[in-house]
């Protein structure tokens, strides 16, 4: 059976002409998940699901670049064309609710518990989605902020989200058969991974994917420094690939 995750996007921090920001679709069988929905990446989502046919959305912190396309998502599933069948289950960290509510409000609150049940996050939460068991782990990225371990029980896929050096990022890669792992800058720092990082935090996984490359390295060069310490296949995210896992 398949299990799939396609690139919506990469680009850090705001979009560009063909490479939306942080956004992809994790899909096995008939289950799809919104992974992040950074700008650009609800239009990009369109030419695989349409959002009102979305199983789930998990955000692994409250980034614009991570967060942005759930306004215009709330615009379409409740005053343009598409119809939900029933609310789609929304993962995300604490205050999630209050910051989309608070954006869109204007002659009162917004409604959005119409389109999302949100649920919020914390280190450790488990949830299933379709035949998809979902578990989140805390990250290092100044606030609240998540990675997530996905499995259908005999593959495991897992996103790092935005995150600095940390011990949880060993663990979250370990065992895994795709990682997808940041690596913003060729700089260190508390709140980002350099891609030798990144290769150093997937020594437990079967493959490593580089994405949110910033600005400051080539996606050639990250992969590059990347495989220097990781011995495993690694790849960049490009936008509108499409990985099994």
């Amino acid at each position: 059976m398949a299990f799939t995750v396609t690139v919506l996007g990469s680009a850090t921090p705001y979009p560009r002409p063909d490479a939306p920001c942080s956004g992809y679709l994790v899909r096995h069988e008939d289950t799809a998940i919104w992974l992040d929905a950074g700008p650009g990446t609800l239009a990009a989502l369109q030419e695989h699901v349409s959002p009102a046919d979305l199983d789930a959305i998990w955000i692994s912190h409250l980034h614009a670049d991570h967060v942005a396309d759930l306004l215009p998502t709330v615009y379409a599933l409740l005053f343009a064309d598409l119809r939900l069948r029933r609310p789609i289950p929304l993962y995300g960290p604490p205050g999630t609710a209050a910051r989309i509510s608070a954006f869109l409000s204007n002659t009162g609150r917004a409604p959005i518990e119409e389109v999302f049940a949100v649920r919020e996050l914390h280190d450790g939460h488990r949830t299933r989605v379709g035949e998809l068991r979902l578990e989140t782990v805390a990250v290092s990225h100044g606030f609240p902020a998540f990675g997530v371990r996905i499995t259908d029980g005999a593959r495991t896929f897992a996103y790092s989200g935005d995150t600095g050096p940390c011990s949880a990022l060993s663990a979250l890669a370990e065992g895994t058969d795709l990682f997808l792992c940041e690596a913003d800058s060729i700089e260190p720092s508390a709140e980002h991974l350099t891609p030798a990082e990144a290769g150093h935090a997937a020594a437990g996984a079967a493959r490593l994917v580089l994405t949110h490359v910033g600005h400051t390295i080539t996606a050639r060069d990250a992969v590059r420094l990347a495989a220097e310490h990781f011995p495993g296949p690694v790849a960049y995210a490009a936008p509108r690939i499409v990985f099994r896992v």
